[in-house]
């Protein structure tokens, strides 16, 4: 459970397997001193808030894996833990439509308050774990939980899931093939989002910057926004990632082209 005081939590801190978890979007939690950002309670228990049940399959992925999980503490709209700092989104003065009056107008000492409370802690644990790794001779899996809500911009999204990458496919690929054997999934490739653009900072810092083999997942919100769908879909992921785990070639850094 995340508090005033926590900017991340550690799930299976002692797991065995070379394999990180991320979940940059895992609460919705604002800290009282935001007075939720001027929202309604409602507005942050929308997707702007979070990635509805991306925690939740998280948690249970940690577990089903063996592996140890990263989860920020913070609503997506304190700060962006999926943003570069001092980029528009890192901080945004509305989403999806909806102005969230706490960040207008936010001068440059709020700003940076917020990314040493919040950001750097959150990544500087991710840090810390492939730390570890690195000191055990080891080139970790990284494996990015978000969610995505099923209508955006009036548009119906068809895809279950999507696997997002940018110049190295070699965890989407197999991923996509693996969860493609289901003939009732619709997968996407680079749905409903790019990982090219916008630039999500953990596949360009850690992928993309560092060479590990990284996978990026985007599950639909209304499949896993309860604790049974959570749990049913954090069993599919496992199963779709176990083989491509399984491949001892798979840990190594990989330079870009």
């Amino acid at each position: 459970m995340f508090d005033d005081s926590t900017a991340f939590e550690v799930v299976n801190p002692a797991g065995r397997r070379p394999v990180l978890i991320l979940c940059d979007h895992a609460s919705r939690h604002v800290p009282d001193e935001f007075r939720n950002l001027g929202l309604e309670e409602s507005q942050l228990r929308r997707h702007i808030g979070w990635d509805i049940g991306a925690a939740d399959v998280s948690r249970r992925l940690a577990g089903l894996l063996d592996a140890t999980a990263v989860l920020s503490g913070v609503s997506r709209l304190v700060i962006d833990c999926n943003r570069a700092p001092g980029t528009p989104a890192s901080i945004p003065v509305a989403s999806d439509g909806v102005p969230v009056p706490g960040n207008s107008a936010l001068g440059e000492a709020e700003r940076r308050r917020r990314v040493q409370r919040f950001f750097q802690p959150y990544h500087g644990e991710i840090e810390r774990r492939l730390a570890a790794f690195a000191a055990r001779g080891q080139v970790p899996a990284l494996i990015s939980v978000h969610s995505f809500t099923p209508v955006m911009n009036g548009f119906q999204r068809p895809w279950h899931v999507g696997l997002l990458w940018d110049h190295d496919d070699r965890m989407a690929r197999p991923l996509i093939a693996e969860l493609r054997h289901d003939p009732s999934l619709a997968v996407g490739d680079n749905q409903p989002y790019s990982g090219r653009e916008p630039r999500g900072f953990a596949l360009h810092t850690y992928g993309k910057g560092r060479g590990l083999p990284m996978a990026v997942f985007e599950v639909r919100q209304d499949l896993i926004d309860t604790h049974h769908g959570a749990e049913a879909w954090a069993y599919r992921l496992a199963a779709a990632l176990r083989p491509v785990l399984a491949d001892p070639a798979l840990y190594r850094v990989r330079t870009p082209d």
